[in-house]
């Protein structure tokens, strides 16, 4: 069983927002679904002005979704953040002085009480990088317990942007759910979520922070894999061990005469391990002239780290 609780807020009476209840909805669609259509997280969607997301309404909403046993639940929350001498926010509709929202701390506090195996807190918004640092006082709750994931925007100095009617870190979020955070085998993890937004950001722009604790990781969605699964199992045999070179000679390469049909099968796999930098040619650029003048390939550290989970039944 996963859930996930997503809310965007834009109509701030104070200071108006016009991208996170775009951004909410774009979780919602790449995190409701796997690529293959397949159901992943069972959305709830909180937006303003839809709906009017005042302090008692997300924090009934948060304890509802940390409450009960799951696999894995999800917090989403595009908004606005603040933070003040009693610590960080996420600012709510009814936001007054002295009672801007709900406090990050208490967010962490209901996510370490839960009765769910992993726990994912998504933030885009300005300070969100508070969530998770330790205060003056009550060091405890900023511990992370096991299964704990914290992923935000930026720094608690810091704010979030928006850019083009969407947030400039969900956007990248939604790219790297969407794929371009996938492993060979399609999966994507918060920790490859982060990569990939890490990469994205530079060193003047907003800081993505990643706090974690976890003793696996757990996919997020699942996305085509870069090459079949049953032709990824055929590494070993392929190559028996790790370390091995595969000898090619001109029978591998379609266009030779006269045609091997069994070596243009294997010559096509390899060419798919190349294309996900599980493998090189040895002594070429190009795995069509180590075929031509009967060179070898090898595979990557990539593609013997692949290769040892293959070997060990692990895909």
């Amino acid at each position: 069983m996963r859930r996930a609780l997503l809310v965007g807020i834009d109509n701030y009476e104070f200071s108006p927002l016009t991208g996170c209840v775009n951004d909410a909805i774009s979780i919602q669609k790449v995190l409701s679904r796997n690529e293959d259509e397949s159901p992943n997280f069972d959305c709830k969607l909180l937006t303003a002005p839809d709906e009017d997301v005042t302090r008692s309404l997300l924090r009934e909403q948060i304890e509802v979704l940390f409450a009960n046993e799951a696999d894995v639940a999800l917090f989403y929350f595009a908004g606005h953040g603040t933070v003040n001498n009693l610590g960080g926010y996420l600012v709510t509709r009814d936001v007054k002085q002295y009672d801007e929202g709900i406090a990050m701390r208490d967010v962490l506090t209901l996510a370490n009480k839960a009765k769910v195996k992993e726990m994912v807190i998504i933030l885009d918004c300005c300070h969100s990088g508070y969530l998770g640092t330790v205060p003056e006082i009550d060091n405890e709750s900023a511990v992370l317990r096991e299964g704990v994931s914290v992923l935000t925007a930026s720094r608690a100095t810091q704010p979030a942007a928006e850019m083009g009617g969407s947030g400039v870190f969900t956007t990248l979020v939604c790219d790297a759910l969407d794929g371009g955070a996938a492993d060979v085998c399609g999966n994507v993890t918060v920790a490859a979520v982060y990569a990939y937004v890490d990469q994205a950001l530079g060193a003047w722009e907003q800081r993505p922070l990643f706090k974690s604790h976890v003793s696996r990781l757990i996919p997020l969605r699942k996305c085509k894999p870069a090459i079949e699964l049953s032709i990824l199992r055929k590494i070993p045999i392929y190559f028996p061990h790790p370390n091995d070179e595969f000898k090619l000679d001109p029978s591998f390469e379609p266009d030779a005469e006269p045609r091997n049909e069994e070596h243009e099968k294997i010559f096509s796999h390899l060419q798919m391990y190349r294309t996900a930098r599980l493998l090189e040619p040895v002594g070429e650029e190009h795995m069509y002239y180590a075929a031509i003048n009967s060179k070898s390939c090898k595979l990557t550290l990539i593609g013997q780290f692949y290769w040892r989970l293959v070997d060990r039944g692990k895909i």
